[in-house]
């Protein structure tokens, strides 16, 4: 199983950065725009429509309030297993370091995952950054 981590670190809190992730309605608006266009709530999880077209169902694992952690699994992509989380703690001078790890089968899709990751990681920067000023 390919393991993809893509970091981030932000002035913008813990707190702020916290609400934004931890959000998952809001995903395409608060965190990262422009990567991902459209999400919507529905029983069987968030489904997210990225910049590309492709729309995945993202079941969440878990929002971890305490250890600020959200999981998620993904469907109707071109994976057989997916699974992402993404983790905030304290940063440098009072901002925030965020990881983004997936863990993906099968291993060939690991170099487009990884651009996928890349691409969504830099639209979150420039989304928390905002919240720094």
């Amino acid at each position: 199983m390919a393991s993809i981590i893509k970091t981030l670190s932000t002035a913008a809190p813990l707190a702020e950065v916290w609400d934004a992730i931890r959000d998952v309605g809001a995903v395409h608006t608060r965190l990262v725009p422009g990567f991902v266009v459209a999400t919507t709530l529905e029983d069987d999880g968030r489904h997210v429509t990225f910049v590309n077209g492709l729309t995945v169902v993202e079941p969440i694992v878990t929002i971890d309030d305490q250890h600020h952690r959200l999981v998620w699994t993904a469907r109707g992509g071109t994976s057989t297993h997916y699974n992402g989380a993404l983790h905030a703690t304290v940063g440098r001078n009072g901002g925030t370091d965020v990881s983004w790890i997936a863990d993906v089968l099968p291993d060939e899709l690991a170099p487009t995952i990884a651009k996928n990751m890349a691409a969504g990681i830099e639209a979150m920067q420039r989304t928390l950054d905002q919240l720094a000023s």
